[in-house]
């Protein structure tokens, strides 16, 4: 196989899709590294309930952005967009292909797109809001959202303070909305990029998502986010698996209950990651036991640049 720009080859799809073991195949058939662009597995502390590669799975092939860095580090996508793209920068300079695998559909948008150029906010700003979110709750920032900025409105996930604290933040900062300053314009890259989307019908995808957390609470889940109970209010663990076991520790939530809440979240958060994914039409799909199929489409692909 020749290639005229180095290829980097995306794996995405839903959470619990089987990402992993297509990637390691893969990885192995080209000779290749994996950059993650999982936003929850650069960190070091949340190894269960992430699925972060086990070290078993390090050792085949070579990995970055798995543990990097604390549940106390601010990081963001385009922080990460930044350092994605200085280390795949340095990868290409001895390797055809790179792997990008992960479901972190803001991550992947950074590497493949790049990120909007949005004004840094102030301090007295950040704190304006965050009282205000600490005052009167939500739902009065999402109210607050809608009337500024009805299209993102209609596209931030609503239930997460942080994503409508940072609308409303650059809406305040600019006096224009924040789906103004989103231009979407795609930044060109050094690299050809090969998109394979993973997806499995819903029955299928959902029963492997509730059997996975049956496992994670096997292999110790609730004692790896008590560990860190005392930083519950970090925006690190404000995510699927631990926030869950956080209630039932707080003494709002059964254990049987928060087990619920983790499958069902999960869930919830597959369906947004496909309702993301589906608007991409460079997307590949395939089911992720083709992998015959798949390592021959990348093959044919890479032969044709």
């Amino acid at each position: 196989m020749t290639v005229s720009k180095p290829l980097l080859i995306v794996i995405l799809g839903p959470t619990g899709v089987g990402k992993t073991n297509i990637s390691l195949r893969l990885a192995e058939q080209l000779g290749c590294p994996i950059v993650s662009s999982d936003s929850r597995q650069l960190y070091r502390e949340l190894k269960i309930g992430t699925a972060a590669p086990t070290n078993a799975e390090l050792k085949r092939v070579k990995h970055y952005f798995i543990g990097t860095h604390s549940i106390h580090d601010e990081y963001n996508a385009g922080q990460y967009e930044q350092d994605a793209i200085q280390l795949l920068d340095n990868l290409f300079k001895t390797n055809k292909y790179a792997l990008l695998v992960g479901g972190s559909m803001m991550y992947i948008d950074a590497v493949c797109n790049g990120m909007d150029d949005i004004p840094t906010v102030d301090a007295e700003t950040r704190s304006f809001w965050q009282n205000q979110f600490a005052e009167k709750g939500l739902d009065f920032l999402q109210s607050e959202l809608k009337r500024v900025d009805p299209q993102h409105y209609e596209e931030v996930d609503l239930k997460n303070p942080k994503r409508v604290m940072h609308a409303l933040e650059i809406c305040s900062v600019t006096g224009k909305p924040y789906s103004y300053l989103r231009t979407g314009k795609r930044k060109q890259r050094n690299f050809d990029i090969l998109k394979i989307g993973l997806n499995r019908p819903r029955p299928e995808l959902y029963e492997r998502i509730n059997l996975r957390v049956d496992e994670m609470m096997k292999e110790g889940l609730l004692e790896e986010a008590r560990q860190f109970y005392e930083f519950k209010a970090l925006n690190t663990l404000n995510t699927v698996g631990y926030k869950e076991l956080y209630e039932f520790m707080d003494g709002n939530w059964t254990l049987e209950f928060a087990v619920n809440m983790i499958k069902q979240d999960s869930r919830r958060y597959a369906k947004r990651q496909l309702t993301w994914f589906n608007r991409d039409k460079e997307i590949n799909w395939f089911h992720p036991d083709e992998e015959t199929k798949i390592i021959e489409f990348v093959q044919n692909y890479a032969q044709t640049i």
